[in-house]
């Protein structure tokens, strides 16, 4: 137990600080960041692979046509997901992400409900309508939608959606979904240089360390997550994941001064108070037929 909690707040906190390490790369545009972080993604998910002597069975892994497709689908469901978060951070919208993986639990059971069948209780109904009204709040009094925040929470549910169908470990999931785009990241890379528009070169040396390390940065905290899931109930690491976007919020505040106005704490209030009220209902649910518990299971792997 002690172990599982160790994992989930490493997890969860190395989740919380990745604004930043994107921010050390402010200075590159996002579609140069997301591909160096595709291609030292795969390097690095094969290499542990082929030391933990599992990379034998990465192609006889995926036998289904079906899963080849919900593959593909989250390959590039999670690339958007990363160019978005990458982008946000680096134009100064980080409290905007924080919000989207405040929302994005809550997101993903309401996926399971409309296409897998799944059912919920009042209260996690509820908790949908208050995250919805704390939207509004800040849309209506803003005069535009919080489009960052919508489109991660719905890229990282959509992704969710997709891995249902995949029964992978995770380390040989993320093999695949960054194999499947390694090609054409390697490709934008190369094009860049050829054309003199490539910018990680001319990085300090330590900055270029830390830029092939993005996909320790990337697979580490998804093998801790793998960890903590083995060894907690899934109602505490659902306690914990929330500590990534409270860091991340926390951050954008404190450390890069974004505004955080009377609108922005009634907004996230509703929020939070979602979220309350989701997480006691899921709890109260927990062992009955009615429990979403493996979509919100999918809710937790986080992919930032």
């Amino acid at each position: 137990m002690k172990q599982g909690v160790l994992y989930a707040i490493g997890a969860y906190f190395m989740w919380g600080m990745l604004p930043l390490y994107w921010k050390v790369f402010e200075k590159m545009g996002a579609w140069e960041i997301l591909a160096h972080r595709i291609i030292w993604s795969a390097v690095f998910v094969v290499a542990l692979l082929f030391v933990t002597k599992k990379l034998r069975y990465l192609k006889s892994s995926v036998t289904e046509a079906k899963t080849w497709i919900a593959l593909v689908l989250s390959s590039l469901i999670i690339s958007g997901n990363w160019l978005i978060y990458i982008w946000a951070v680096n134009i100064g919208h980080v409290m905007e992400t924080s919000l989207g993986y405040y929302i994005n639990p809550l997101l993903s059971v309401l996926f399971g409900v409309l296409f897998l069948k799944e059912r919920m209780r009042l209260g996690q109904w509820i908790a949908i309508v208050l995250a919805a009204i704390g939207v509004s709040v800040m849309t209506f009094h803003y005069g535009k939608v919080p489009w960052v925040a919508i489109l991660l929470a719905l890229t990282f549910a959509l992704y969710g959606l997709a891995k249902k169908t995949v029964k992978l470990e995770p380390m040989m999931s993320l093999a695949w979904e960054t194999l499947f785009v390694a090609p054409i990241a390697l490709a934008y890379v190369l094009a860049l240089q050829v054309n003199g528009q490539e910018t990680a070169l001319s990085l300090e040396a330590w900055r270029i360390v830390l830029l092939t390390l993005a996909g320790v940065a990337t697979a580490l905290p998804l093998y801790w997550f793998a960890q903590a899931a083995k060894r907690l109930p899934l109602s505490m690491v659902g306690f914990v994941q929330y500590l990534s976007p409270t860091i991340t919020l926390l951050m954008a505040i404190f450390l890069f001064h974004e505004p955080f106005t009377q609108t922005h704490l009634i907004s996230f209030g509703f929020i939070w108070s979602a979220l309350v009220v989701f997480t006691i209902s899921s709890l109260r649910s927990k062992g009955t037929s009615t429990a979403p518990a493996p979509n919100a299971n999918l809710a937790f792997k986080k992919k930032a």
